[in-house]
Formats: C-alpha cells, structure tokens, sequence
C-alpha cells in the first residue's frame, strides 16, 4: 500500500495550478494525479445508479410503516363499526374500512420515518461524513514529505486535506473509492495548531 496526500479544489484550472506547485516543490509527475469526484449518489456503484442499496433516510421506514398498520387498522375498524351502526350496512363495509385505514396507516408511518432528519434534528452520519463533490488532487507521499505535500496543497487553496493508503499505479491512485469516509491528514492539522 502506497501512502496519499489529497485535497479537493473547486475547478480545473486551481487543482492544475496546485499541481504544478508541487512540481515546483520537487514532486514529480507520475506521484501526482487530478480528478473529479461526482457528488454524493451519483458514482453508478449499482446497474440501476446511485451509491448505495438503500436509502438512508429510509432506514426507519418499516418500523413506521408497523406502527402505521396497527394505529390506521384501529382507526378504520372504528370507523367501519361506525358505518355499521349508523346505517346498517353490510360488515363487509367495516372490514374494507379497516383495510384501507390499514392501508394509509402504514403509508403515512412509513413516510413519516423517511427523512434526513428527524424530530431531534441529528442528521445521519452518511450524510455527514460523505466525500464532497469537487477536483481532487492527490499525491504519491513518503512519510518523509506528506508534511510538505499537505502545505503545498493548503497554501494553493486545496480544502478537506486527507490522507490514505492505497494503490499508486501508473501515476494514478488506482483503487480510490469516492464513497468511503475521507481521513483528515490530522499530523498537519497539528502542525497548524
């Protein structure tokens, strides 16, 4: 495994300019590469798209859904008891409206768990420590200069400075993973400190 140096510019022409300052700073070509990352759901990780095989939101949706099944069921088949009281209608009436209550009851549940965030106002940690979308330049390092790569790339303007360990093949960091969580290159954080 190879140690990397990484930073993510907003255009093109910045993550180039970085670049080229750390050819100016003694790095050589083949140990630096630039990319862009696509935002957040849109890698194509699965054949129908997206990052993921579910939802995070949606996480919380079936125990929702449950509670709905139970609380619409109860509502319906007092309202279907009602109609048959009332009217005289057949009980066939009182079994539909608690299906139907059933029914809504367990779409409104399920909906209702379906967001980002919920009434205490946390947001998902998927959503929270996700790779934003941008130019990434990254860089073949030693122990030695990940130091210096980390300042070349924050005096050029480079955000989110991360370290990792992969596969540096043929002047590219071949085995990157745009939705694994970034790990700030915290030795240079220190350092700033």
């Amino acid at each position: 495994m190879s140690l990397i140096v990484a930073a993510r510019f907003t255009t093109f022409p910045a993550a180039e300019s970085a670049a080229q300052k750390l050819f100016n700073a003694g790095f050589v070509e083949e140990d630096v590469t630039l990319f862009f990352v696509n935002p957040r759901g849109q890698h194509a990780r699965y054949p129908i798209g997206g990052d993921t095989g579910t939802d995070a939101g949606a996480r919380n949706a079936p125990k929702g859904a449950r509670l709905g099944v139970t609380v619409g069921a109860v509502v319906g088949a007092v309202v279907g008891v009602a109609i048959f009281a009332a009217f005289a209608a057949p009980l066939l009436v009182s079994l539909i409206a608690a299906g139907v209550g059933a029914y809504l009851g367990s779409l409104v549940g399920a909906m209702s768990r379906t967001r980002e965030t919920g009434k205490t106002g946390h947001h998902l940690p998927f959503h929270e420590e996700a790779r934003a979308s941008g130019v990434l330049v990254a860089v073949h390092v030693s122990p030695d200069n990940q130091l210096d790569a980390a300042r070349v790339l924050r005096e050029a303007g480079g955000a989110a400075i991360e370290k990792a360990s992969g596969r540096w093949q043929q002047g590219r960091w071949a085995d990157f993973d745009p939705t694994r969580t970034p790990e700030p290159l915290k030795e240079f954080s220190e350092k700033l400190a």
